[in-house]
């Protein structure tokens, strides 16, 4: 007898939506393959744009220039990448931060081995202001990425590395032109220096894994023009780009006049001894990551705060006659700058909560400007006043920033409701609850 057939059921196939991107986590091969692909991007962004702050004293005496007029090799960089942020952050909105990044560090190296053989002060001065506005692709949009890509949980952390590759970037690119300028000539260090690059933006290239938390956006200039204006109502985030423009402004200053000094007498040191000076950004390295560890336990504020005030303190240490102490208030004042922007710049990435990547770019507009304005006005100090009227320059400067930032009732509280309204958010904007836990 034959068997009874079972009666056949028919389930309805449910098929689930995606879950939405968190972002990689520590233990993925994505975060791996992101923090390298990032701290790539700060070694080649930076070396280049401050590669000439180490031999500043040779270009003045080779070019028969004073020195404000030598420092606008270096305010002439800073000046191109503070404009073009904000441009860069419409470019990225609409081909993506991992394709805009990669064409602002191609192009950039490119120019990089081209300028410093221009033979006149103005086409040199006109070079390096192209070479900064391609690199304003890297560095408010590489906080963006992070943000899109990374999870939250590990956000702070990450952008202390990213400022920590911005800090070892800095070092190689101004003890490598200085030590290959004593033996070929200042045009050869710096074009060497963007030579390094290329190898730097190579890796990036590579290693960048394909965006996931990127998300298009084909608005008009009207709309991205909203956004600015809803994150320059926002007065936590106007106290943010004060805090970012004030330390990078003395911070610029320090670095770019300490080499006259110490070329001068009494000390008469050489540019490759004296760019020596510039392994104090490894305090920088140590303390951009221990920044990001340190705002988990005592907020961001309150780092914020302190950092400012030990950076004053490091450049009034640099008024003593003795090398040792000038090296331990530059170590101080180094350190404390790293820290201070390690916290502003990825608070600006939190507390932002439509718009991220405007008001990246608006941080790092301000932050940029400040350096270009304010390390010319230390030139200008210089020569008026000498070591002692810079040191007190930027100890001032220094000090401002946390006066405003513990004197900002506006850091205390979230981004306001209005901000939300000003445009419809992202899907993976800030993280839940995220703004609240920052505003410490």
């Amino acid at each position: 007898m034959p068997h009874a057939l079972a009666p056949v059921t028919t389930r309805a196939l449910v098929v689930l939506p995606p879950a939405p991107w968190t972002g990689h986590r520590r233990s993925s091969q994505g975060y791996r393959r992101t923090v390298v692909a990032l701290v790539c991007a700060g070694l080649a962004t930076f070396a280049q744009l401050y590669s000439p702050q180490g031999i500043l004293p040779m270009i003045s005496s080779d070019l028969r220039i004073a020195a404000p007029t030598a420092s606008l090799t270096v305010s002439a960089a800073t000046l191109g990448l503070a404009l073009a942020v904000l441009p860069w952050s419409v470019v990225a909105d609409r081909v993506g931060r991992v394709r805009a990044i990669q064409v602002a560090l191609v192009t950039a190296t490119t120019i990089g081995l081209l300028t410093p053989f221009a033979p006149t002060v103005e086409l040199l001065v006109a070079g390096r202001f192209l070479e900064g506005a391609a690199l304003g692709g890297v560095p408010a949009l590489a906080i963006t990425l992070l943000h899109e890509e990374i999870h939250s949980a590990h956000t702070a952390v990450v952008a202390g590395m990213f400022v920590g590759g911005v800090s070892i970037g800095g070092l190689a690119g101004r003890v490598l032109a200085a030590g290959v300028a004593e033996l070929a000539g200042w045009r050869v260090g710096l074009a060497t220096v963007s030579g390094l690059c290329v190898l730097t933006t190579v890796a990036f290239v590579v290693l960048a894994p394909r965006a996931r938390g990127f998300v298009p956006d084909r608005d008009g200039l009207r709309h991205v023009g909203s956004l600015v204006l809803t994150n320059l109502r926002d007065r936590g985030l106007l106290v943010l780009y004060a805090n970012g423009a004030l330390v990078i402004g003395g911070f610029v200053t320090i670095y770019n006049y300490l080499g006259f000094r110490l070329e001068a007498p009494p000390y008469l040191l050489s540019p490759a001894v004296t760019s020596l000076v510039f392994f104090a950004y490894l305090g920088g390295t140590v303390s951009s990551r221990l920044a990001g560890s340190l705002t988990v336990r005592w907020g961001r504020r309150r780092v914020l705060a302190v950092a400012g005030a030990m950076m004053s303190a490091g450049a009034l240490l640099t008024l003593a006659p003795q090398i040792p102490l000038i090296l331990l208030g530059l170590v101080i004042l180094t350190a404390s700058f790293f820290g201070a922007h390690a916290v502003a710049s990825g608070w600006v990435g939190h507390r932002a909560v439509v718009g991220r990547s405007q008001a990246t770019s608006l941080y790092n507009a301000f932050y940029y400007a400040a350096s270009s304005l304010l390390g010319w006005l230390g030139g200008v100090t210089w020569v008026h006043a000498g070591w002692p009227g810079v040191a007190i320059f930027v100890a001032a400067v220094a000090l401002t920033a946390p006066l405003l930032t513990l004197g900002s009732r506006s850091l205390r509280t979230p981004a306001t409701g209005t901000t939300r309204r000003a445009s419809r958010p992202r899907p993976r904007s800030t993280p839940g609850g995220a703004t609240s836990s920052l505003a410490s």
